[in-house]
């Protein structure tokens, strides 16, 4: 790392200490997930018969094993894949329907405008737990139809976000020169408000990768969703309730720990990005 690239990064944790803890927690996550082979003791759906319920630091099972004799640590890190394969297809849909939307809706204005709000709204107005339950349970509970719903769901989210920022934009002294100048309606647009109306949905990002994180564990934890064996979070933690009761605690303890902390960190990279992305912030340098 050079030593301009080092001064950045220290500058930015600097600036936004809240911003590189967050950073800092998914930074490990993907570390998980993208070396979860090598970092993993053991194969995630390698089942122990004669090893079930084994309590933490029993012989090689350093979280234990859960009912079906799996290494729960083994589990845990595979989760993270689950969680970033859905965070991250999940918040590309998101920002690839939503923003679009929002650019065309600020930009015409009129029934364009009015159109596309009343089916946002109508989006927006079920609760969202509830209709994505609906639609997973309609369409299958493949891992693939959970990225597509969760994601959709959302985008209305980015394009109300970015809607309100085109028209406080489409206004402004730079964009009617750019207009007065003679460029075509699709430059003005991709090129001077885009890249201004998207700081807040570009903050917003991470946050609703949270929520997508978190969807898609209530979804598997009340069976609607990716099943087991498969090492999602979610679907450990609906294992490991059964046994909490009878004192094996550490089977839903530990998923539902890296669910919260990687909840935590999507959060807190969210709220970091929204102060380093502050125009007043950025224009005093603080």
């Amino acid at each position: 790392m050079s030593t301009a690239t080092l001064d950045r990064v220290v500058g930015t944790a600097r600036r936004s200490p809240t911003f590189a803890v967050g950073f800092g927690i998914i930074l490990v996550f993907a570390l998980l997930a993208a070396f979860a082979d090598v970092i993993a003791p053991m194969p995630p759906t390698l089942s122990h018969p004669y090893e079930t319920l084994k309590p933490p630091g029993s012989g090689p099972f350093i979280l234990g094993t859960d009912g079906n004799g799996m290494d729960v640590l083994s589990r845990v890190i595979h989760g993270a894949r689950y969680a970033f394969g859905i965070a991250l297809p999940a918040g590309a849909i998101m920002a690839i329907v939503g923003i679009p939307l929002g650019l065309i809706a600020g930009w015409r204005g009129g029934w364009v405008d009015e159109v596309l709000l009343r089916v946002l709204d109508v989006l927006r107005a079920f609760p969202t737990i509830i209709l994505a339950l609906a639609i997973v349970a309609a369409t299958g509970q493949g891992f693939l139809n959970v990225i597509l719903v969760v994601g959709f769901l959302d985008s209305p989210i980015f394009a109300r976000i970015v809607r309100a920022e085109v028209l406080a934009l489409r206004n402004a002294t730079f964009v009617r020169a750019a207009v007065a100048a003679g460029n075509p309606e699709w430059r003005v647009l991709l090129v001077h408000i885009l890249p201004n109306a998207i700081l807040g949905a570009t903050a917003q990002l991470p946050l609703r990768m949270a929520w997508a994180v978190r969807i898609s564990a209530t979804l598997a934890f009340i069976g609607i969703g990716v099943q087991a064996p498969a090492p999602e979070w979610g679907a450990m933690i609906r294992q490991g309730a059964e046994y909490v009761i009878s004192g094996e605690w550490w089977v839903a303890l530990f998923p539902g720990l890296a669910l919260i902390a990687m909840v935590l960190g999507l959060n807190l990279a969210s709220d970091g990005l929204s102060d380093l992305l502050d125009p007043k912030r950025r224009a005093t340098g603080k």
